[in-house]
């Protein structure tokens, strides 16, 4: 077993920052890489076409749309569970259902979130001594646990990262980069974009990431809310596209 000692300076103890690399990384069975976010039917519009667009769209929807919002309620809900505030959490979760503008988003948040939650539960199942641990043992097993399709990505990764112990700006930084990475990762696929091309948008977002990591600290859940129009739209739009490589 890895040893859980030392640390990254910041409160992620080896153990802890083991965990987190790989809840975020593409190989966590969530199934991400199904998932572009409405990028697939923007490709197809030609309003996405090269690096300079793609950073350009991904930046937008990292400030302004399910980027900032989701790292808002991830913070939030990290503050309910480490108490082990069940109330709250649980109208966080549906806060998080009812933010989603379409059905194939409302599925990206959630499909991922119930595999998650599963996959956390049986494999890296965190320690019942605390109070997020036990609030994460009940939310998963048991009479009162969230049914199939009730939660959400951010909500599991929240109620996952607080039952470790896990440091909140790290997690919503991290959790930033892998959402960030999953779309850059779909546009190679899909524009299509060269690799390269595809790690110099994503070293370009660094910046978005924590500029939007840093106010999602910060900010009050009154503060959630966006302007990233075109991609709810296109989220819909997505639904009737003839050709589909992704599930939203």
């Amino acid at each position: 077993m890895a040893s859980d000692t030392g640390g990254t300076g910041d409160g992620l103890t080896a153990g802890g920052l083991h965990a987190l690399l790989a809840w975020m990384s593409p190989s966590f069975p969530v199934g991400a890489y199904t998932y572009s976010h409405g990028l697939e039917r923007v490709i197809e519009d030609g309003d996405v076409f090269d690096a300079a667009t793609l950073y350009a769209w991904l930046d937008g929807v990292l400030r302004h749309g399910a980027g900032r919002s989701d790292a808002v309620l991830l913070a939030h809900a990290m503050s309910a569970a480490t108490p082990g505030d069940e109330k709250t959490f649980r109208e966080l979760l549906e806060l998080s259902l009812a933010l989603q503008p379409s059905s194939e988003r409302r599925l990206e948040a959630s499909a991922q979130g119930d595999a998650f939650a599963s996959a956390v539960a049986a494999a890296w199942a965190p320690p019942l001594d605390t109070p997020a641990g036990q609030l994460f043992a009940r939310l998963t097993s048991g009479a009162d646990a969230i049914p199939r399709g009730g939660w959400t990505y951010c909500l599991a990764l929240a109620a996952s990262a607080a039952a470790r112990g896990l440091p909140a700006g790290t997690v919503v930084s991290a959790s930033l980069h892998a959402f960030a990475a999953n779309l850059v990762s779909a546009a190679v696929r899909a524009v299509p974009l060269g690799q390269t091309d595809g790690q110099r948008v994503l070293s370009r977002l660094g910046t978005t990431i924590r500029i939007v990591a840093g106010e999602a600290l910060l900010a009050p859940l009154s503060d959630i809310g966006g302007c990233a129009f075109a991609a709810d739209i296109a989220s819909m739009n997505h639904e009737t596209q003839y050709t589909r490589l992704f599930r939203s």
